[in-house]
């Protein structure tokens, strides 16, 4: 099945795409952008959104469709390196009807009387000045795609590359729908999900769908995600790759690569499009020890339609387990609910009929429902809620990754993580080598300074969720473990996760992500606000009844704030006391 790829399409058709060559157009040819990977490594900048409007959104290509191949170049003199170094300046992004301009220099400043620059490939419908080497389009209503285009100097022979995402514009009058897939590759600088399915698709189970990313073609398999959240109207996926054709994505994610699964985790709940990332990104700093999972933001369009921005994620399963040293046929439990309290108690003070209740096996033998499926985490919860103080202390260490699980209560209380304090989390055991337990975090939209329903969190409070986890009390009620570990807490605020280094992080996410954001935001703003209402005929209200009910609302780029300015607060207040 290996990794298709589509074929070069002509991103026309229709009458007045010939190129107004006017006088001196200094252009070689009208081909369509092609297919290919991204630029090498490096980091596609988001670029500034335009001023257009899109009837809810902003959008913004990225590398993509590929550089059109405006063929062998007529003879001429063989290319001078680095003698002017062809220009045009940074990506542009624009919506498909906006205009688009740019001017090709020498980088180097070269200006010889005999500099004359030409574009090899311009796109139909534009046109490029050589007298003054500007180029000049307003792409139509099916040139939604990535543009490379080659400047060349001619004299020297030298060539240059501008990129021009242009991207689709779903909302004006007569639009076309995306011609191209293969060649759409990035919207504002994110790589774009083309997922295709027949009918729809359900939570119950995977049904098989077909993926276009950066160019390749995918047949694969997808479900919708979610428990609380299935009544969202924008919902989360896991994508399921086939074995002899796993995904990769080049650029973001940090080596996201060779994955079987990934998930698209819904942005709805949090409209400043980075709790989840920012949440994984802390964990990851605090050890590298840790089960990291990696992420990187993304758009959807599902049956050619704008669906919206996401966060791409690792899945939780064997593969991810094996890369971090973990057998992969280790046992995988994951937290569901707060009954995963690791008592023998539920957070009412009933007994549980089983001490794996509020638990889901999702990796490993034998599987749920087959007699001796949760024992290794039936004994872990014994062990906790029976040891006495000498015992735990003792067989803590022994059978828990301790840095682990210490830096479960920091986390958790560091990002105020007000629904993963015991549920919403996965604990990795291999039966083979007796352990020891591994954490790793989950569904992290509930943190710095909103919960899961978006009501808002106080920044100086100070929980330390001992009445939720039973693990998290025998912890605190250690002095030989609470002591250390609370060192570690003010060392962590101090270097490795000040104030600062978060700062920089939200930075990045926004250069990345802001036009995409703005896009989504002006797509879905009007139902977040209005998402919970009892009279919305989409619903939710069971699940979220006061989420409605908030007078705080902000867009955007307030939200973006209200997250920088509650970090600054929390951590003073944590630099102060701690929980």
């Amino acid at each position: 099945m290996g990794g298709k790829r589509f074929p070069r399409l002509f991103l026309a058709g229709v009458a007045g795409l010939m190129v107004a060559c006017g006088g001196d157009s200094g252009s070689r040819g009208i081909p369509a952008p092609a297919s290919e990977p991204p630029d090498n490594g490096t980091l596609p900048d988001a670029g500034q959104p335009s001023n257009g409007t899109d009837g809810g959104a902003t959008p913004d290509a990225g590398s993509g469709p590929g550089t059109p191949d405006g063929g062998e170049p007529d003879g001429g003199p063989p290319p001078q390196a680095n003698l002017c170094a062809p220009t045009a300046g940074e990506p542009r992004w624009v919506l498909e009807g906006e205009p688009v301009s740019a001017t090709v220099t020498c980088t180097t400043g070269h200006a010889a009387p005999d500099t004359r620059f030409i574009v090899d490939n311009l796109p139909p419908g534009a046109r490029f000045d050589a007298a003054t080497g500007t180029l000049s389009w307003t792409p139509g209503k099916d040139q939604a795609a990535v543009w490379h285009l080659t400047l060349r100097e001619e004299s020297t022979g030298e060539t240059g590359t501008l990129k021009v995402g242009v991207a689709e514009n779903e909302s004006a009058p007569g639009n076309v729908p995306i011609v191209d897939p293969a060649a759409y590759t990035e919207e504002f600088g994110l790589p774009v999900f083309h997922l295709s399915y027949e009918g729809g698709l359900t939570a119950g189970g995977y049904r098989p769908a077909q993926l276009v990313y950066r160019g390749r073609r995918f047949d694969l398999e997808a479900k919708y995600r979610g428990a609380t959240s299935s009544v969202f109207p924008k919902r989360s996926l896991t994508l399921k790759f086939p074995d002899e054709d796993l995904f990769t994505e080049p650029v973001f994610g940090n080596g996201f690569k060779d994955r079987k699964r990934v998930v698209l985790i819904t942005t709805f709940n949090d409209n400043s499009y980075m709790r989840s990332r920012l949440a994984f990104d802390v964990w990851s700093r605090m050890s590298p020890g840790h089960i990291h999972l990696r992420t990187y933001s993304a758009v959807l369009y599902a049956n050619n339609k704008y669906v919206g921005l996401y966060t791409a994620a690792d899945h939780v399963n064997k593969r991810l387990m094996a890369a971090h040293g973990i057998d992969k046929d280790a046992d995988a439990f994951k937290a569901v609910d707060n009954r995963a309290n690791f008592s023998r108690l539920r957070k009412d003070g009933t007994p549980k009929s089983s001490l794996h209740e509020g638990f889901e096996k999702s990796e490993g033998t034998p599987e749920e429902g087959a007699p001796g499926a949760f024992a290794p985490l039936e004994a872990l919860t014994a062990f906790i809620a029976d040891s006495n103080a000498d015992a735990f202390r003792a067989g803590f260490p022994q059978r828990m990754n301790a840095r682990d699980y210490e830096d479960w209560w920091i986390f958790n209380t560091l990002i105020l993580g007000v629904d993963s304090q015991a549920k919403n989390a996965y604990h990795a055991y291999d039966p083979a080598t007796g352990g020891p337990w591994r954490f790793i975090p989950w569904d992290l939209d509930a943190s710095f300074g909103q919960s899961y329903d978006t009501t808002r969190t106080s920044p100086t409070a100070r929980p330390t969720f001992r009445a939720d986890n039973l693990l998290f009390e025998r912890m605190l009620a250690d002095p030989t473990i609470a002591g250390p570990m609370r060192e570690r807490y003010r060392a962590l605020l101090r270097d490795t996760l000040n104030v600062e280094v978060l700062q920089a992080l939200i930075d990045g996410y926004v250069q990345e992500t802001a036009p995409s954001a703005r896009r989504d935001w002006a797509k879905w703003g009007a139902r977040y606000r209005a998402f919970g209402d009892p009279n919305d005929p989409w619903g939710g209200h069971g699940n979220f009844p006061h989420w409605h009910t908030r007078q705080d609302f902000n867009s955007y780029e307030e939200e973006v704030e209200y997250v920088r300015q509650w970090i600054r607060t929390r951590w003073g207040a944590l630099e102060s006391q701690l929980p």
